[in-house]
């Protein structure tokens, strides 16, 4: 008998393995980043920890608000923390992003599609939400 997954045809564009890429890439960065913050900020202070509260702004704010922190002042133990939470908060997101368009573009799966179109469409939505 076979399995499901071996029951399921092979095409040269594998989702799942995409998804799974993107996930783990997503997550490793953000504890690399996460990691670095920490560990610069306990060479610095020599204390290990973060005395730290997330501004209470939008992510959409919040990125732009990093983004030009970064231009104009530089990297800090602060930032790195900040740019490993932005990097945790966006890989969900771009996981539904990658699979509206595989659903679209790839599958022509049109059901699917709109689901995952409104799925993404409510991300968006609540990433400008405070």
């Amino acid at each position: 008998m076979e399995s499901p997954a071996a029951a399921r045809p092979r095409t040269s564009f594998d989702m799942d393995t995409l998804v799974g890429t993107v996930l783990s890439t997503g997550v490793i960065a953000s504890v690399a980043l996460l990691s670095i913050g920490i560990v610069w900020q306990w060479i610095a202070i020599g204390k290990l920890g973060l005395d730290y509260t997330l501004p209470r702004i939008n992510v959409v704010r919040f990125i732009s608000g990093e983004v030009l922190g970064m231009l104009h002042e530089g990297f800090g133990p602060t930032r790195f923390v900040n740019l490993g939470i932005i990097v945790l908060m966006l890989t969900p997101y771009l996981r539904v992003l990658l699979s509206m368009f595989y659903f679209i573009l790839v599958a022509r799966n049109y059901k699917y599609a709109t689901i995952t179109a409104f799925v993404c469409t409510v991300l968006t939505f609540t990433l400008f939400l405070r």
